[in-house]
């Protein structure tokens, strides 16, 4: 068994489980080892090849699956989950009870609000006009709202809110925001019912 490895600057909490390969507190291009203070809360489960680099709080509770990255300086709450071989860039901020399923991509400056759900493969978007003169200026992550849930294979566009409650059917790409209690499907998405007309 291959020891996890962990750089300065590393607080884990009681309770905290690293398999195999795993890297906490890796330096981001231009900072020291140890420069920002990581941290993992207690009874967390970070599974093998998973990489999260320097400046990230994250709560108690915490679990990956496989070969999770998460960049650096991310606020992360209790009991959130990430699934194997997902990608969160930086200064994300995720809330409590979050689960994001497998390959799902969260960019820069996006929010997930306590208890939204992300399928599997979905991908989240930040950059209106990719490689524009100031595209980096203007980068905007979507918000998720609380409990709202995105199936899977969807694509949320840049800056867009998807409300609280809301359900974003399979394969959608979502171009503009969401209301609270809608359900959105399609390419583009459109509203198709609201919530309160499902048969749950």
């Amino acid at each position: 068994m291959t020891e996890a490895i962990k750089y300065p600057g590393v607080k884990l909490g009681e309770g905290v489980t690293l398999q195999s390969f795993v890297i906490i507190g890796q330096p981001s291009t231009g900072e020291q080892e140890g420069s920002k203070e990581t941290v993992i809360g207690d009874n967390s489960l970070v599974r093998s090849h998973t990489v999260i680099y320097l400046g990230n709080r994250i709560g108690a509770d915490f679990q990956t699956g496989h070969s999770v990255l998460i960049r650096e300086e991310n606020s992360i709450g209790n009991f959130v989950s990430i699934g194997s071989h997902s990608v969160i860039e930086h200064h994300v901020i995720i809330e409590d009870n979050v689960r994001i399923h497998s390959q799902v991509f969260v960019p820069e400056y996006s929010i997930l609000n306590k208890g939204c759900w992300i399928g599997p493969n979905t991908v989240l978007t930040n950059a209106k006009y990719p490689l524009s003169p100031k595209a980096k200026e203007m980068l905007k992550g979507p918000v998720i709202g609380e409990n709202a849930k995105i199936g899977a294979n969807a694509t949320i566009l840049p800056g867009v809110t998807i409300g609280q409650d809301a359900l974003v059917g399979a394969g959608s790409v979502v171009t503009r925001d969401v209301p609270a209690g809608a359900v959105y499907a399609g390419n583009p998405a459109v509203k198709l019912k609201d919530i309160s007309e499902l048969e749950l």
